[in-house]
């Protein structure tokens, strides 16, 4: 897949995702969260080949200008989508599947100092609310949501529901299939 198809898919997964957006232009020029994946995918391709001080370096430059920290070791999948932006963190490990949402002030954090794996692998269709954090080396299933501020230190199955401090894991309703966004009633 071309670089352009690429950025055209993107476009598209920001216009499902988000009620706000209106023209391919506006999109482009104003979310910046598809500017911090676009930069993501520049700085993981220099990091895959070595020039890891540049990828660096671009990364960070690329946190002053969206608010958005996504180390160049990160895996990303296609169509993900950052709502807002400010303040997300996606550590060197962190693996992302395809067409994940996540809203601002979400950490995709690690809780040691080791090396080797330390930031969780989030699968497929997943939406995480604002300010969530999941940390360390865990495996969240595909099409789980997370809730708002929810804290995630535990691997869960697909289709989960994840909410509060620490995150538990509630029933989901059988209408919840295919749920795009989260829902209002569990933004605490």
């Amino acid at each position: 897949m071309g670089m352009l198809s690429r950025v055209r898919e993107d476009i598209g997964a920001a216009r499902a995702h988000d009620p706000a957006a209106r023209g391919t232009v506006e999109i482009a020029l104003s979310y910046a969260g598809l500017h911090a994946v676009w930069a993501h995918r520049v700085n993981h391709h220099l990091w895959r080949r070595g020039f890891r001080s540049l990828a660096r370096f671009g990364s960070q430059f690329a946190r002053f200008l969206t608010g958005v920290e996504i180390h160049p070791g990160a895996r990303i999948g296609r169509r993900f989508f950052i709502d807002h932006g400010m303040g997300v963190v996606i550590g060197e490990t962190a693996e992302i599947g395809d067409d994940v949402m996540i809203y601002h002030g979400v950490t995709l954090g690690g809780k040691s100092r080791g090396s080797g794996k330390r930031h969780p692998t989030i699968g497929d269709g997943v939406a995480v609310g604002a300010g969530a954090k999941i940390l360390g080396p865990i495996r969240i299933g595909a099409e789980t949501i997370v809730g708002a501020n929810a804290v995630v230190t535990k691997a869960c199955p697909p289709r989960s529901l994840l909410l509060g401090v620490p995150a538990v894991e509630r029933p989901r309703s059988s209408g919840a299939h295919g749920l795009a966004l989260l829902d209002p009633e569990y933004h605490i």
